[in-house]
């Protein structure tokens, strides 16, 4: 329920936004059961906005909702038995905040099975999907400024960069991304450029990281690669432990 209330705020400003994109309160319900992420909802409603064409908004969200292959495949080891069915309906129901309550209830509660988690996405897209309903009815009565639009998604990635952000390599990634996404942007003029730029930059946080994984026991004691701060995701207990061995 605390998860449930506080996609209610959230979910009637997705559907005033998504009405001042040109979406009638009816296409605002089919979007939010069908595309249940809030990130890309408010992705459709910002490239809408600015007359992105139909494929580069197609290409942006899958690029935005990748990580749902992940976060399925950690937590189908727990889903080993369920029929088909269940699992396609538990899979165009997952979102980031119902896989971060049902994996904690998954491995560490016995009692709690998967009929229950399914049960916590159906309440959370229900609780969703009317609260996207009624923002689009408050934004039919209401004028909005489609600056707002832009701003909403704008706040939304500063959110999710910085929420990310934990070492030296993430914040080059970054970087490395906006000069590219720049750069893509004026040389392709399509909103395009800036699928190019993340892909490009993913490939060479991938092809540095790996480097660095491979000379992880040469962490201490390389300065240049020390500066980027545990970039293994190794804990600090374990790199300490590690280090002392290497002594």
């Amino acid at each position: 329920m605390p998860l449930n209330i506080s996609y209610i705020p959230i979910g009637l400003a997705c559907g005033i936004l998504l009405h001042a994109a040109g979406f009638n309160t009816i296409l605002t319900g089919l979007v939010s059961l069908l595309v249940f992420s809030g990130g890309a909802q408010f992705l459709i409603a910002s490239m809408l906005v600015i007359n992105s064409p139909l494929l580069s908004i197609v290409i942006m969200l899958f690029f935005l909702e990748l990580r749902y292959a992940l976060l399925g495949s950690s937590i189908s080891k727990y889903l080993q038995g369920q029929s088909n069915l269940f699992t396609f309906l538990f899979a165009v129901s997952l979102n980031d905040e119902t896989y971060a309550v049902n994996y904690l209830k998954l491995s560490t509660d016995k009692k709690f099975t998967p009929k229950d988690a399914l049960q916590i996405e159906h309440y959370a897209l229900i609780v969703w999907t009317v609260s996207t309903i009624i923002g689009s009815l408050i934004g039919s009565a209401i004028q909005i400024n489609l600056t707002v639009v832009h701003f909403a998604l704008t706040a939304l990635f500063i959110y999710m960069i910085v929420m990310q952000i934990k070492s030296l390599l993430k914040v080059l990634i970054t970087l490395l991304t906006i000069v590219l996404a720049i750069i893509f942007l004026m040389l392709m003029k399509s909103t395009l450029g800036l699928v190019v730029a993340t892909l490009l930059s993913s490939f060479v946080g991938f092809m540095v990281e790996s480097y660095i994984r491979a000379h992880y026991k040469h962490y201490r004691k390389n300065i240049f690669l020390h500066l980027f701060k545990n970039p293994a995701g190794t804990p600090e207990e374990e790199d300490e432990e590690n280090f002392q061995e290497n002594k």
